[in-house]
């Protein structure tokens, strides 16, 4: 087996030591800042009352809000002279998170992410296409570091601008790109309604993440393009990318436990759940100097594998992010998660590649519809078959989520479409 660093190949008991003399840094650093000296004096923890990393539960949480309300540096742990980076999210559900990084931050952080993608078959004598924005959000400088540490020609296109993109991956022979897999099947759908074969483009591997989305999305992407596709798993609270990866196996995402230690709670109560079972993922830094953040909840669900990797990396594995906790919405008493909806869909060959949630209230009680794509080919004017086709969904829509929604069938393209992240439910209820 090929590796990047020979961290990879730590057996449990390298990972387990190493994690407690990193954790016990962490939390020396970490006293730097008000926030967290006064949370762990108040726990009673420091340093030296660690013994195991299974001692960090003693922690308390760190929550977005907590993040939202040091900002813009009541985090840092370092004098600002020492910053050279800083990302920030947008802000748009309320006041925004700013993540700062030292040098050593930036470098750990493409290390890392190198780390990710040759550990998915990537190599320095491919050409790297990022098609992830660039600017404040994480996706796009992260991705960008890290091919370029492992010696990547990199081709820092950014979001959108299909026909360009294309050009970019035709001129200069891009074999692997990082795309968010919604834009994926908008790229193979252009070509296609342009008579060309996204097949016949060099591309063998593509990097995706940053939205949910099911084995079967991915299975059609794959088929469309000829390509293998590695799930990525980063959050710009822990860096932004390169936090979790596939190995060649593809069966979870690897976390690299040299730099993080992750745990997965209910997220009702903050207790850990056995391994296999789902919950919500919080994360600690290990390595970060400018702003260490410690048992930081994600809201994304997800579980621990268990068993040992095919692969031989002993680092955990969890399984692809299932959904948020603030994905899920209640309609008739009936908790949803949109990637239900999707799992289902997705199961059908007549349906397209785009599909809408809408929540709405009739004025007497939450009601949803699901808009649906059809695929050209089925979309025929033999009404009984868009019916019987109808019915099978909402059937099975019926199985997996408990209630039967309203199925519209749509032609294909009619949906809005988003070079970005993909918007799949629209709630305009009251009560929402």
């Amino acid at each position: 087996m090929e590796i990047f660093d020979p961290a990879e190949l730590w057996n449990k008991e390298q990972i387990e030591s190493v994690q407690l003399a990193r954790l016990k840094n962490a939390l020396a650093r970490a006293r730097n800042c008000a926030f967290y000296r006064e949370r762990l004096d108040q726990a009673g923890i420091g340093p030296d009352s660690l013994r195991s990393p299974d001692d960090l539960r003693r922690i308390p949480f760190t929550t977005k809000q907590d993040l939202r309300a040091q900002y813009p540096s009541g985090l840092l742990c370092v004098p600002p002279s020492e910053i050279v980076r800083m990302h920030c999210s947008s802000g748009t559900t309320g006041a925004p998170v700013a993540v700062c990084h030292t040098q050593n931050d930036v470098n750990v952080w493409a290390d890392l992410m190198a780390r990710c993608l040759y550990m998915a078959g990537v190599r320095r004598e491919d050409v790297f296409q990022n098609m992830s924005g660039y600017g404040l959000f994480t996706g796009g400088l992260g991705i960008h570091f890290g091919a370029e540490r492992l010696g990547c020609m990199t081709i820092p296109a950014g979001a959108g601008n299909t026909r360009r993109q294309i050009k970019l991956i035709r001129d200069f022979r891009t074999t692997v790109v990082h795309i968010l897999p919604s834009y994926a099947l908008i790229l193979g759908e252009y070509l296609r309604s342009n008579n060309e074969n996204p097949r016949d483009l060099p591309l063998r591997i593509a990097i995706v993440g940053a939205e949910p989305y099911t084995e079967e999305f991915r299975g059609r992407v794959e088929d469309l393009f000829g390509i293998k596709i590695y799930n990525s798993y980063g959050l710009s609270e822990m860096n932004g990318p390169g936090v979790g990866f596939e190995c060649a196996e593809r069966n979870g995402l690897h976390i690299w436990e040299d730099a993080y230690i992750a745990e997965v709670v209910e997220p009702e109560t903050g207790r850990p759940v056995p391994v296999g079972e789902v919950g919500e993922l919080v994360m600690t830094s290990l390595c970060r100097e400018g702003m260490p953040i410690l048992r930081y909840r994600t809201r994304d669900l997800t579980r621990f594998l268990p068993g040992e990797c095919a692969c031989g990396r002993a680092h955990r594995r969890v399984d692809r992010i299932l959904g948020r906790t603030d994905d899920m919405f209640i309609i008739k008493g009936v908790n949803v998660y949109p990637m239900q909806i999707e799992e289902v869909l997705m199961a059908f060959p007549e349906v397209g590649q785009n599909y809408l949630i809408l929540l709405e209230n009739d004025g007497v009680s939450d009601m949803m519809r699901v808009q649906v794509e059809v695929r050209d080919e089925y979309f025929v004017e033999d009404m009984r078959i868009l019916q019987n086709l109808q019915k099978a969904i909402a059937r099975r829509l019926r199985a997996e989520i408990l209630l039967t929604p309203r199925v519209e069938l749509v032609e294909s393209n009619s949906l809005p479409r988003a070079e970005g992240k993909a918007v799949r439910v629209r709630d305009s209820r009251d009560n929402k």
